[in-house]
């Protein structure tokens, strides 16, 4: 006993010390992974036994400002994912007419209120990540390719852990950036560390320096094996950029500010995984084109292809998308979705 407070130490949980005030424990000093088993354990009876904070302070032997932090940490660590599993009339009208007006086999429409860029892109990862689990929790053996990106990086985030050794992750996308630094929106590492699943890398940068060396990279054996396996793909999702100045593919050091500008001159509007279109969702005539090494689409796909784009900066360029017929699924938001149909053809 000392200053009105006792250590006691909690046995299940190596040697651990809680400090108790008034019966309760107020402060806790536990490993990591113990947290999130007592947060899991706190969320568990907040959310699906539908106890108020003081009844799991009273349960745990905690505080309640402890079981509060603890609801809170759960949340915060992804060991719990709030999804809204009714489909919101406006949204569902919304889909089914972009599935009509650009042949579209998948349309996942989130709400847009005014949301700025972060808050609208993690409603898209949420309802992304279900999108995607879709495909990730079959239990027969998949190959399922995937671009790169800040979007799809985000639904790749919301992922639940789903054990699928045996499907198969291929990226479509170089692994690394013109200054020789590693991809840091690549998804399938990420994907393949919550699935278990193997994963395959191309073994190249997403813009050789020159024609003469994409033939080189694109030559070499252990590319052939990973575009042989994107062949076979089951699946792929993709995300969408826009071209303009700081464009995401400038910003990440894939080309420079003068290849930028050649692109908008040329007409392009977008681009999917490094393969420039116009508004009409023609591949535009561009020297960057020459030096890609992405696998390329087909237009029209083989096989669902789901993009991932939100935002009025990106109605332009999923325009291009979907007109051209590069994408067959689309994920995206209310805003843009209007925007999509208010299009002239």
């Amino acid at each position: 006993m000392r200053d009105g407070l006792r250590l006691a130490p909690l046995f299940p949980l190596n040697n651990t010390v809680a400090v108790y005030r008034d019966g309760c424990m107020s402060a806790f000093s536990f490993k990591q992974d113990e947290k999130l088993d007592l947060a899991a354990r706190a969320a568990w009876l907040y959310y699906v036994a539908g106890n108020t904070q003081q009844a799991i302070a009273r349960k745990l032997k905690i505080s309640r400002p402890a079981a509060q932090r603890l609801v809170a940490m759960a949340l915060a660590k992804g060991i719990v994912k709030v999804r809204v599993h009714h489909r919101i009339a406006g949204c569902l009208e919304l889909a089914d007419q972009l599935c009509r007006r650009f042949n579209l086999s998948l349309c996942e429409i989130v709400p847009s209120n005014g949301d700025g860029t972060d808050p609208l892109l993690r409603k898209l990862a949420v309802t992304g990540s279900q999108v995607m689990e879709t495909y990730f929790s079959a239990t027969e053996p998949k190959v399922i390719a995937l671009s790169t990106g800040r979007t799809l990086k985000a639904v790749v985030e919301e992922l639940s852990e789903i054990p699928r050794p045996q499907h198969r992750l291929v990226s479509l996308v170089g692994a690394f950036a013109k200054d020789g630094s590693s991809n840091r929106y690549d998804v399938t590492l990420r994907a393949a560390e919550k699935t278990g699943s193997k994963y395959f890398l191309l073994p190249a940068p997403m813009f050789a320096d020159s024609p003469e060396e994409r033939k080189q990279w694109c030559h070499h054996r252990l590319y052939r094996v990973v575009e042989n396996l994107s062949a076979q793909a089951d699946v792929a999702f993709v995300g969408v950029g826009e071209i303009g100045p700081g464009c995401p593919i400038q910003r990440d050091g894939f080309v420079t500010k003068q290849e930028v500008v050649e692109l908008q001159q040329s007409g392009a509007v977008g681009e999917i995984l490094g393969w420039a279109f116009d508004l009409y969702g023609e591949m535009v005539k561009a020297s960057t084109h020459a030096r890609v090494t992405s696998v390329p689409l087909r237009s029209p796909p083989s096989r669902p292809v789901i993009a991932f784009a939100a935002g009025l900066r990106k109605v332009r360029a999923v325009l291009g998308a979907v007109r051209g017929g590069w994408v067959n699924g689309l994920v995206t938001d209310e805003s843009c979705a209007r925007r999509l149909l208010e299009a002239r053809d």
